[in-house]
């Protein structure tokens, strides 16, 4: 049994209910009734595990954090309102003023304002490199050092990171690593690679038809015995391994990111949400197909595509070997010029254009003239932004349609 198959059972079996309503439950209330000053105790110190209050968490919202957590394998997950959502979460969950992070790879145009941005007001340094830079990583951790933070598949330009050897290194220096695993959910397992926390948007992919809005961080368990955590890198992180032991991390985020933050996920979203849960292995499979398909044909018949399954792509080996359940939905078409791109994206027939990814749809997106329109030159070619380069998420069409439209669009 593949991997995906293991999934199709897991979801469907998990989300649904053999007793009265099948569908999961929408709660819509903001907030929850103790009946009593006893209970109203017992919940704000943990003891009594009711619904506290929405901005924390609810029922339905709950449900979609244990399938999300099952999915990875992880202790425990915190849904919230959107994926910048979950990645601020598991980031101020950990960081102050003073700190440090490493970003890695190429970045979604979102994550890297945060980093170059929002995060310098707070006081939080961030210094970036490529994929393949692993000596300059290890070498510029230091005591301020947080943080290493990677995505799966960089976004938009494609590069394929060694997770297991920045895992690694993340290891040995005593440093927590998050991988934003949102182009692969299933296709990448990161904390069974090492990694501490994975983040999503569940608006993509996992959601899968711009449904809904959300988010989702997913945390490792808190080792009995020696961890990362409990050395004074992580002090702010002790009272709660003391107070809640290996569901630390979970906690950790709610009471130092949610609460103060209110990045909270809407139960509507969170319900739907799981309804995109239980297709999401079936439609993976179809995705990661016909991507590959797509990407091979339009790179045969002379379009510059950027897809690490292409024998020509830097990281195709990496891809075979650590890549064996695919790379997501994306890949690149370079035309060479605004112009052609613009030309493309006016032909095509069968894209819609926007911002999103992972749709059940194709999607395709002009990326220097909306996403990156604001970064500078040298940021641009750091993170592999070129004139003519769209972003395409392929989706659940049938491979051929979208061979045909896109050679009749690009000549």
């Amino acid at each position: 049994m593949n991997q995906f198959e293991e999934y199709c059972t897991e979801f469907v079996q998990g989300i649904g209910s053999k007793d009265a309503a099948v569908s999961p439950s929408i709660v819509n209330s903001a907030s929850f009734a103790y009946a009593t000053p006893e209970i109203a105790e017992g919940i704000f110190d943990g003891s009594i595990k009711k619904p506290l209050y929405s901005r924390m968490g609810n029922p339905t919202t709950a449900k979609l954090e244990t399938i999300m957590a099952k999915m990875d394998g992880g202790v425990g997950a915190v849904a919230t309102s959107s994926g910048m959502g979950a990645t601020t979460l598991a980031i101020m969950s950990l960081t102050a003023s003073g700190d440090e992070i490493i970003s890695i790879g190429g970045l979604f145009g979102g994550t890297y304002a945060l980093f170059t941005e929002t995060l310098t007001r707070f006081g939080i340094t961030t210094h970036f490199f490529d994929v393949d830079e692993l000596q300059n990583i290890k070498n510029a951790i230091n005591k301020n050092t947080k943080i290493i933070f990677l995505e799966s598949v960089g976004n938009p330009n494609m590069r394929l990171p060694d997770i297991k050897k920045i895992a690694q290194i993340a290891n040995d220096a005593g440093v927590v690593l998050i991988v934003d695993n949102t182009i692969t959910p299933m296709s990448v397992l990161p904390l069974a690679l090492s990694a501490d926390i994975a983040v999503y948007s569940t608006t993509k992919i996992i959601c899968g038809n711009s449904a809904a809005l959300g988010g989702c961080a997913v945390f490792r368990a808190i080792n009995d015995g020696e961890d990362k955590f409990k050395t004074s890198r992580y002090q702010e992180v002790h009272k709660f391994i003391k107070g809640a032991a290996n569901m630390a991390l979970v906690v950790n985020a709610k009471k130092r990111a949610m609460r103060d933050f209110g990045m909270s996920a809407n139960a509507n979203s969170s319900y739907l949400t799981l309804l995109g849960l239980e297709t999401l292995p079936l439609r993976m499979q179809r995705v990661i197909s016909s991507v590959a398909t797509v990407a091979n044909e339009l790179s045969k018949n002379g379009l510059n595509i950027n897809h690490p399954s292409l024998k020509t792509h830097p990281h195709h080996e990496r891809y075979l070997r650590d890549f064996k359940n695919g790379c997501g939905t994306l890949l690149t078409i370079d035309m060479g010029t605004k112009e052609k791109a613009y030309q493309f994206l006016n032909k095509t027939k069968l894209a819609t254009i926007t911002a999103n990814i992972g749709d059940s749809r194709t999607l395709a997106l002009h990326m220097a003239s909306t996403i990156y329109r604001e970064f500078d030159e040298d940021t641009r070619k750091f993170l592999g932004i070129t004139d003519g380069l769209i972003r395409v998420s392929i989706g659940l069409e049938n491979p051929q349609d979208i061979i045909e439209d896109f050679l009749a669009a690009a000549n």
